[in-house]
């Protein structure tokens, strides 16, 4: 059996990625405004991840940047951005993927994302329902969502009797 092709999840941490570099681009563009800037959270063990040795010794797993008062060469591409920030008053040019990138926020608005790191390919045929488990999170099969109507809310129970979750349609809770 194929992979869906329907991958939500891959699709809104892309949307989501797209964010961080659209802000960046912004950024790079014009400048930041008022009190923006940046936090980023990136994961230091990623491949296509650049930085200077003494840093990634002091940052072996996870590092966090601000992008605020101090920056230059900000410099956007299609699979990751470079910038040169000041540690200890040497400046340090950086390149980091979008895809290493687990967290940004902008606390001038009160605005911030965590995003997932792709693990690599499963052998599983279908990881997502190992990820929704892990999070608690009730899982539909095909069959259930499929079977769901527009004011449908139900649980389904397997063949303990017991119940394995809920299919909830989205329209039982839109307004008239």
């Amino acid at each position: 059996m194929t992979e869906d092709p329907f991958r939500y999840d891959k699709w809104i941490e892309a949307a989501l990625r797209g964010v961080v570099r659209r802000a960046l681009e912004e950024a790079a563009t014009e400048g930041l405004w008022g009190n923006h800037h940046f936090y980023i959270t990136y994961d230091t063990t990623r491949p296509g991840v650049e930085l200077p040795e003494p840093l990634r010794s002091q940052y072996p797993a996870e590092m966090t940047i601000v992008i605020q008062n101090e920056f230059w060469g900000l410099n956007i591409n299609e699979e990751d951005f470079e910038v040169t920030l000041s540690f200890s008053d040497v400046r340090t040019p950086l390149r980091i993927p979008f895809d290493a990138i687990t967290a940004f926020a902008d606390p001038a608005v009160k605005f911030g994302l965590q995003l997932k790191i792709e693990a690599g390919a499963t052998d599983d045929a279908h990881p997502e329902e190992e990820e929704a488990q892990a999070l608690d999170f009730p899982v539909a099969s095909a069959q259930e969502q499929g079977n769901a109507g527009n004011n449908d809310i139900r649980a389904e129970e397997d063949s303990d009797g017991e119940k394995t979750g809920e299919v909830i349609a989205l329209d039982a809770f839109r307004k008239k």
